[in-house]
């Protein structure tokens, strides 16, 4: 069953959150079934096993800000909202079919008085189907200049707060402002959500935490995030002191959407060094496996509103600013920089590029200018004041030294520019140079493209023929996530001047036929990957994601932001005490097979001895004449002979079988095998060992593994692949198998498996005339599925009428052959502690156990 979310959800992170006053309203749900409006208290967790019928499909959009534009009206105090036809949220409703219901989730742009805060949210849903999240302006200020401005954002761009002078350090009382308001955005989208039916979209790094709080409160939440920043290297992420809880945060989510794949690259490996994750790719699809969940990657740029950009161009504003460019550039050519101004953008990088190639090609003096855009800064601070002031200094020293009575080399427009007017530069320029030292996406490059496309209304202003070529050339720098998109571009270093500058005189000098080759290659990516394209490919995906969601058992699990669900097979269910304890006592013969390693001992102990407890359990279990126990290891028969030499009846098969023993007084019985390929083996492992730092060899007698479980995550996986490619190749011909495991690379002789094991002792049993009616298996990891399977398989063929009780339980809640889990060793000693305590120990050893015995118990 779904678990049922507490109302109030402040138990995040250590400390108090900060307060935040109720809704003043509840906003009614949308209605989705005719005649029934749901509830608006945000309680939709209770599990259903059916999707309602909806009368039209639903996409509900969550974002930091809603795409409107707020206004007063003229002489009046009141409100006046309009769509913001700029914002990409709105555009992405081209993705999706004229049939669909699409609903904003978002805060306002402006601050909204309380007596005034609950007829503008009734307003907006009528009118815009938007819903407005109001937060008080101290946890306002908090959450979005405070956590996210100076800390998230930065940091993602690759800025660590090495001194107080450079970045703010991190300050919990801002993290707590970011939960909370993540939380009041979750109050909002339960209010009107359909959790079973609608899928919910939630856009950038502002509302990370969100899917933990919507998870929360509907295990079976449709999810997807796109995070439109860089995401950094692990190496830079993890100086975040809150980083699990965002990554679990994102984790929630069923798909997670970036710009790039080294955005995704630096997401994955910071999962897997930080919560050990690993992922695979199926079919195209990259799946990071979380607690039974498949949360998938989505790696795809996202695009610009054709028709919005084309409109623009036909404007006769834009006409006339086109015309007047014209003739104030007459004889010159144009390089244009569109940028906001802050530290990450390069300005002034690309200024004194632009000074270096005027000095190195004095030719260019009077005849190249550069038109530097400035968008209104996003931020304040003395960083953004520095780069202006630096941005100034620079274009003055240029125009000082290079510029004259007729020539400006340098144009710095730092005011708000209209789009009419950016589109007219877009497309008179020769080139366009985006210089930026990181940035997310940047959608620069893709405007220019289509405005130097033109339309036919442009063409007629410029006297341009329909069928004269088109060209255009762009400089981009390789730290942007267009970049990759942009094949024909000049990739470039923003920190390399030189190089920069070189860009620049390539850009401009190019053959014509070249430039319009490059513009054709580049129209045809920008014109067919578009904002529509964007969103309809992340919504399939979505869709994708989400199909199994009915069919495994869901629930909760974890406090405040360590929260997730557990999703696995409805049939896998954990494995009760009470329930084996009762089933034990009913039988009359009964065969155990247990795991070592990460099963009776943890995985992450040091020690591997086996307590004395387990000892005394062990015992009480095969001591019982009627009990036939093993425990099956990948370890070598001497550690576990010395390991388990207390335990006499105590059936032992190591290296995965190929050693076997009955008790401590029978003799070692091993399988018939060619071992020559050792000699091939061992030197090759040998230099991966000497080749990847943390890595090491161990040497059975039937077997030799390759561990790499203290080395670097990301190249001890890379080498174990590789380890793995190369022994395949080399043994292609020999009888031995190469199998991957956790952290491990083992070679082995074919046909040795735990599940041969059980195969073998469970047919010995029948054979002898005293077949099991009890049969119970119990492992951690890959090897241990063989054991699962092997158990089923042997029983269902058995010529036996009775049907023995089957118990086969893996450690940790997984996906798995096994019906049962436990979720660690803790729970394992303590349902073979109630085994034991069923057990009757054979009468010539009654007392000698029952001193023992009693000592533990």
């Amino acid at each position: 069953m779904a678990s049922r979310s507490c109302g109030n959800f402040f138990d995040l992170a250590s400390g108090e959150l900060e307060e935040v006053p109720p809704t003043p309203r509840s906003l009614p749900r949308v209605m989705t079934i005719p005649g029934i409006i749901g509830d608006g208290n945000g309680n939709s967790d209770v599990e259903s096993d059916s999707a309602s019928a909806v009368s039209r499909e639903r996409k509900i959009i969550v974002t930091n800000m809603l795409p409107l534009i707020a206004q007063k009206g003229n002489g009046t105090d009141k409100w006046r909202f309009s769509w913001d036809e700029d914002s990409i949220y709105l555009q992405i409703k081209d993705g999706f079919s004229p049939e669909t219901e699409v609903i904003y989730v978002g805060s306002l742009k402006i601050e909204i008085e309380a007596n005034e805060q609950e007829e503008i949210a009734q307003s907006l849903l009528d009118e815009f189907n938007c819903v407005p999240t109001f937060l008080p302006p101290d946890i306002q200020k908090k959450f979005y200049y405070g956590f996210c401005k100076q800390q998230l954002w930065p940091l993602f761009h690759y800025m660590l707060p090495m001194c107080p002078d450079h970045g703010d350090r991190f300050d919990r009382q801002l993290w707590q402002a970011y939960v909370s308001a993540n939380k009041k955005f979750a109050d909002k989208v339960m209010e009107i959500a359909n959790p079973e039916d609608d899928f919910i979209w939630i856009h950038d790094y502002h509302l990370m935490v969100l899917p933990t709080f919507l998870r929360k409160r509907y295990n079976r939440v449709k999810l997807g995030f796109f995070l439109h920043s860089p995401f950094p290297s692990s190496e830079i992420y993890r100086t975040l002191p809150v980083r699990d809880e965002i990554l679990k945060g994102l984790l929630n989510a069923d798909l997670i959407g970036f710009h790039t794949f080294d955005y995704a690259r630096h997401f994955l490996s910071c999962c897997g060094r930080m919560l050990g994750l690993d992922y695979e790719s199926k079919r195209g699809h990259i799946g990071l496996d979380y607690f039974g969940r498949t949360v998938y990657i989505k790696i795809l740029p996202v695009g610009i509103h054709m028709g919005r950009l084309e409109s623009v161009l036909n404007l006769r504003s834009t006409c006339n600013k086109v015309k007047e460019l014209q003739e104030q550039f007459n004889g010159k050519k144009v390089i244009l920089g569109v940028d906001d101004m802050d530290i990450f953008k390069g300005i002034s990088l690309k200024l004194l590029a632009f000074e270096q190639l005027l000095l190195q090609h004095r030719e260019l003096q009077g005849k190249l200018v550069l038109v530097q855009i400035v968008n209104p800064a996003r931020s304040s601070g003395k960083d953004v004041q520095e780069v202006k002031k630096e941005t100034y200094n620079a274009a003055k020293r240029i125009n000082e030294l290079y510029g004259c009575s007729d020539y400006v080399p340098v144009i710095l427009i730092d005011r708000h520019a209209p789009r009419y007017e950016k589109t007219a530069y877009y497309a008179v320029a020769e080139c366009c140079i985006v210089n930026a030292v990181r940035d997310g996406m940047n959608l620069v490059p893709y405007k220019y493209i289509v405005c130097r496309q033109g339309s036919s209304i442009m063409d007629q202003v410029t006297g341009t023929k329909p069928e004269s070529p088109r060209t255009s050339t762009l400089v981009v720098s390789e730290f942007i996530g267009c970049s990759p998109s942009l094949s024909g571009a000049i990739r470039v270093n923003p920190w390399d001047i030189d190089a920069v500058a070189e860009a620049m005189n390539m850009a401009i000098t190019m053959a014509d036929a070249e430039k319009q080759l490059r513009h054709e290659k580049h129209y045809r990516y920008v014109s067919s990957h578009d904002i529509a394209y964007w969103a309809r490919s992340f919504m399939q995906d979505l869709e994708r994601a989400c199909k199994d969601h009915y069919d495994k058992r869901c629930w909760g699990i974890g406090l405040g932001l360590g929260f997730r669900v557990v999703s696995l097979s409805p049939s896998f269910r954990k494995l009760s005490v009470d329930h084996i304890v009762s089933s034990y006592k009913r039988t009359l013969r009964r065969a155990i097979f247990l795991d070592y390693d990460g099963t009776v001992v943890s995985q992450s102990s040091m020690v591997k001895l086996p307590s004395p407890e387990v000892v005394n359990m062990l015992n009480a279990l095969s001591n019982d004449s009627n009990n036939t126990v093993f425990i099956v290891s990948g370890r070598g028969r001497d550690p576990l002979s010395e390991w388990l030499a207390p335990c006499e009846n105590l059936g032992l098969a190591a290296e995965h079988g190929y050693f076997l023993r009955w008790n401590k007084t029978s003799e070692w019985e091993s399988l018939a095998a060619d071992l020559d390929w050792k000699g091939i083996v061992e030197p090759i492992m040998k230099h991966y060992m000497e080749a990847t730092d943390g890595s090491s060899m161990e040497v059975k007698e039937s077997a030799l593994v390759w561990h790499h479980s203290d080395a670097d995550p990301d190249f001890g996986s890379c080498q174990a692949m590789e380890l793995l490619d190369h022994l395949e190749n080399v043994l292609a011909n020999e009888p031995a198998v190469v199998q991957r495991g956790l952290h491990i690379v083992e070679v082995k002789p074919q046909g040795v498996t735990k599940g041969l094991v059980a195969e073998k002792v469970l047919s010995m049993l029948a054979a002898d005339g005293e077949a099991p009616d009890f049969v119970m298996c119990i492992g951690d990891d890959r090897s241990d599925e063989d054991m699962f399977e092997s158990i089923s398989n042997t029983v269902s063929n058995s010529s036996s009428t009775a049907v023995p009780a089957i118990f086969a339980c893996t450690v940790g809640q997984k996906p798995s052959k096994a019906k049962y889990y436990l979720d660690d060793t803790v729970d394992v000693v303590r349902m073979l502690r109630g085994l034991a305590r069923a057990s009757n120990p054979n009468p010539r050893r009654s007392a000698q156990f029952k001193v023992a015995f009693d000592r533990v118990f």
